[in-house]
């Protein structure tokens, strides 16, 4: 069946330039779409070139992350606004706020996200949305506007499940990764049990977020509060290592265990939640854009 990842860092340079062996893995693995994010001016040329080389399967999306605004230069909106016009119907993202990270300029992030915010609203382009510690601030940002009609996506949603119904009425899609399989992430899966069905999208975050090894996933309780259902949960099948550091990543082609991480915390037979995420996946993002 196919398969969409609502967020990824495929031009990431931890991937050692190997993106187009990533690339088969995923198609192999039944992946259609993903959204491939930029994070700062100085890779939404990677994003780009990865959208030429495969416009079926790449959307991209062009914005500053909130631990880049440091990065940025006094032409950078400038720049960004040449990329968004230059590819009809790329996303904006990702971009949002962070009070977790230390260090950052909270200040010149809020600046910055407003004004990514209205670019995508006066183009009318999909947002991907970071948020850490900021769920208040975010939401005030938001509901104030401007915003996009097609509407935005909460990346990893991990905000309270009574902020759910309040962003969603804003516009908000909410995506769910494989990370949140982890034992300790409890509470962020019991509050994607409030997203509504025709908002609810999956993402890998490759090269981030990576899923839990099968020995550390609980296996014996009944889903309830957002635990994990008992029985055999599709773990990564795809391993994946920084070719400088050695250190492990998450390989976008495990978007397939997400899906079954997602049905069983559901309840729903893959054939049920595949084309409905499908659906959300395809009225958020649209078409595939043209480099």
């Amino acid at each position: 069946m196919p398969l969409y990842d609502a967020h990824n860092h495929l031009q990431d340079e931890r991937f050692g330039g190997r993106q187009d062996d990533l690339v088969a893995a995923c198609r192999a693995a039944g992946v259609v779409r993903m959204v491939v994010n930029g994070a700062a001016e100085a890779d939404w040329p990677a994003v780009a070139e990865l959208a030429c080389r495969h416009p079926d399967l790449v959307h991209p999306s062009f914005g500053y992350h909130p631990w880049c605004v440091a990065e940025r230069t006094y032409q950078w909106e400038q720049t960004l606004i040449r990329f968004l016009d230059s590819t009809p119907g790329a996303g904006v993202g990702e971009i949002g706020l962070d009070r977790w990270k230390r260090g950052l300029d909270f200040v010149a992030q809020e600046e910055m996200f407003v004004r990514q915010l209205r670019l995508a609203a006066e183009r009318n382009r999909p947002v991907s949305i970071h948020c850490l510690q900021a769920w208040g601030r975010l939401f005030d940002c938001l509901r104030a506007g401007p915003r996009p009609v097609c509407g935005f996506l909460l990346h990893s949603y991990g905000g309270p499940a009574e902020m759910v119904a309040p962003l969603a009425k804003l516009g908000a899609y909410f995506s769910l990764p494989g990370y949140f399989a982890h034992e300790r992430k409890q509470h962020q899966r019991e509050a994607f049990l409030h997203v509504p069905p025709d908002r609810l999208l999956l993402e890998t975050d490759a090269p981030d977020q990576r899923l839990p090894d099968a020995s550390t996933l609980p296996n014996s309780a009944p889903r309830i509060a957002g635990e994990i259902p008992a029985g055999p949960l599709a773990c990564a099948q795809h391993p994946l290592t920084d070719p400088r550091t050695g250190q492990p990543l998450n390989h976008p082609a495990n978007l397939t265990a997400v899906y079954a991480f997602a049905a069983r915390l559901f309840g729903e037979p893959l054939e049920v939640l595949a084309p409905r995420i499908e659906a959300n996946f395809r009225r958020l993002f649209g078409a595939s854009p043209t480099p």
